[in-house]
């Protein structure tokens, strides 16, 4: 059963999540808030796979997957508002609307929605009960995100030009939905000149890392943070498979339970394709969810 509710409105801009829901059964049921990927610069709720719905919402789980205020017309504060408003709307309207148990929220999510769900092991109050974080990353201001990036700049430039015709100026939460953009462009061009973190949050990683350190999961992980999951292919040539093994590190120090699973021969979106290692790795999604959430 799908629901479509406007969980928050900010600067004129409605905020939805579609929250999916099991048939049946009058207990009070766990919840999932689901974070799409995109950069923080494009997507939407509506990226999530249908057949990873599907399993989540027959495990018992209420799907909650939500939209939030995309960069750069949106800055990185505000987008982490949003995320906690929208765990906050779970836990209060929603939990009533929904026959939500508000005590039981996961967070998993992929990409950039991955390290939306590594920052709300420690910027959502009571955290998580866990986390899974599909190739994700805890480090924003690192070369990988913050310098040009090889495996982008053999791509055709993108001038500036360009990528400020694919963006507006008001405030959007739905950017696979603005007829006539192309927000990839807008991500293009900042993989090519290693502009992602000051474009996403309007301060410069080099001259001011430590404004960066409370957007940085790896540098936020201490004793009581969520149980965690990581997921990554290691060809990943988007978000480098070294964030989840410093992610993995962190967690190890911290004494945080967490399980890592690699992808032989993974690339970004490995879980794209419903094949042999998607299937696998939704596996291990699910029994992670169901040991500390269900």
């Amino acid at each position: 059963m799908l629901q479509t509710h406007v969980y928050k409105i900010a600067s004129g801009c409605e905020i939805r999540a579609d929250v999916h829901s099991p048939a049946g059964g009058a207990e009070r049921r766990p919840g999932i808030v689901w974070i799409h990927g995109g950069a923080l610069i494009m997507g939407s709720r509506r990226w999530l796979a249908g057949w990873q719905r599907d399993l989540y919402v027959r495990a018992g789980f209420v799907v909650i997957a939500i939209d939030y205020r995309l960069a750069p017309e949106t800055k990185l504060p505000a987008i982490i508002e949003d995320l906690r408003d929208a765990f906050a709307w779970a836990r209060t309207e929603g939990a009533d609307l929904l026959g939500l148990d508000p005590l039981r929220l996961a967070a998993v999510g992929h990409s950039a929605g991955g390290y939306l769900t590594l920052m709300a092991g420690h910027c959502i109050d009571p955290p998580p009960k866990a986390l899974a974080a599909f190739y994700g990353y805890g480090d924003i201001i690192g070369s990988w995100y913050s310098r040009p990036d090889p495996f982008y700049c053999r791509q055709p430039a993108v001038s500036a030009e360009q990528a400020r015709a694919s963006v507006g100026e008001r405030p959007i939460s739905e950017g696979d939905a603005e007829e006539g953009e192309r927000r990839d462009r807008f991500y293009l061009y900042c993989r090519q000149r290693g502009l992602w973190p000051k474009e996403v949050s309007g301060h410069d990683p080099h001259a001011e890392a430590e404004w960066f350190s409370p957007y940085c999961p790896v540098q936020n992980v201490a004793p009581g943070h969520p149980p965690t999951l990581l997921l990554h292919g290691d060809r990943d040539t988007d978000v480098p498979y070294e964030q989840s093994e410093l992610m993995a590190e962190a967690l190890e120090r911290a004494g945080v339970e967490h399980e890592f699973v690699a992808v032989p021969e993974g690339d970004h979106g490995f879980d794209a394709r419903e094949d042999a290692a998607a299937r696998e790795a939704m596996n291990r999604v699910l029994r992670f969810l169901q040991r500390h959430a269900g």
